[in-house]
């Protein structure tokens, strides 16, 4: 909690159900239904069938399934990807995978442990935000509120060390008045770096604990604008179950 956020980090974490009953919980599940233009512009297919997600979430550490056949999964991990059967058998793996996606640009196609790791770092993120604020190494600092439609929302630079994978270094998050998350401004650098703007909304609550049911990410503009036609990846997350 370094930094000049203090007092707005406080507030946020608050308003998503406090650090100590986050720290109360170990892992999170969750059902997730994906969507949008990235996947083509990887070469992929995304279909609209439910997945099981679950989260680790005071480790770095993922899995969905079904993951390319109705026996499989990924194991994600910032150091290692795999594919496994369900009874543990590693059917694809790739050790420092975030060394696989350098000099990729937008358009670059991913294999499928380029997509596992992507799926793993992406979904590990958000469904331990804010909380993964607090991690050492992390610093978080209020900086100018953004005005759209009408609202004004106060706003969290968030740098990350190296030792969290996520999509940037530099991430910026926006607030409402109830301290909610309303957007999150960020690059993908395992895709060129790719400026995006996901949106949030229909929050879940759970164990005490308040998520977005909805994630839009769009391209972002040179002005900072989602462009709505580019709807790069959509997320709707249902079934959230702390444990």
């Amino acid at each position: 909690m370094n930094g000049q956020g203090g007092d707005l980090l406080e507030r946020v974490l608050m308003a998503h159900g406090g650090a100590e009953r986050w720290r109360g919980y170990s892992r999170v599940n969750a059902s997730i239904v994906t969507g949008g233009l990235l996947w083509g512009m990887k070469g992929l297919t995304q279909d609209s069938n439910p997945r099981q997600m679950t989260v680790w979430l005071h480790e770095q550490r993922a899995s969905v399934m079904p993951f390319g056949a109705p026996n499989q999964r990924t194991a994600y991990t910032p150091d290692r990807i795999a594919i496994e059967t369900t009874e543990g058998q590693v059917v694809a793996e790739r050790q420092d995978p975030r060394a696989s996606f350098r000099d990729h640009d937008e358009t670059t196609p991913w294999d499928a442990l380029h997509r596992a790791y992507f799926n793993g770092y992406a979904m590990w993120s958000y469904l331990t935000m804010p909380f993964l604020f607090t991690l050492p190494g992390v610093k978080a600092e209020e900086v100018a509120p953004w005005a759209e439609d009408g609202q004004h929302w106060r706003c969290l630079r968030v740098h990350f060390p190296e030792s969290v994978a996520t999509h940037c270094p530099r991430q910026d998050f926006y607030f409402g008045d109830d301290f909610l998350l309303r957007r999150h401004d960020y690059s993908v650098d395992v895709s060129g770096g790719l400026p995006a703007a996901q949106y949030v909304r229909d929050y879940v609550e759970s164990g005490g604990l308040h998520m977005p049911g909805k994630r839009r990410a769009y391209r972002r503009d040179a002005n900072n604008r989602a462009i709505e036609a580019q709807l790069l990846v959509s997320i709707d997350i249902s079934d959230l179950r702390y444990s």
